[in-house]
């Protein structure tokens, strides 16, 4: 018999945050390394992304990726 395994919601929120990270990464032609440092340094993973999961993971990967980066943009400019 097949054993049914659950993941919880805070799982599943951060697979949606690395898939973020790696879609933004991919669509500039960047490490995703270098996306997840820039993110983590303005506090964009926990003050934006996760806060809006619910809104953001409904977009498609393209308009996800084009948001996020210009939320980053936006965010380090104002350091």
């Amino acid at each position: 018999m097949e054993e049914i395994r659950k993941i919880s919601k805070e799982q599943i929120q951060m697979a949606f945050v690395a898939t973020c990270i790696e879609t933004t990464a991919r669509q500039q032609g960047i490490d995703y390394l270098e996306i997840y440092r820039r993110m983590k340094r303005v506090g964009m993973i926990e003050d934006y992304i996760l806060p809006n999961y619910e809104t953001l993971h409904s977009e498609s990967r393209e308009v996800l990726a084009e948001r996020l980066m210009e939320c980053l943009n936006n965010w380090e400019a104002a350091l």
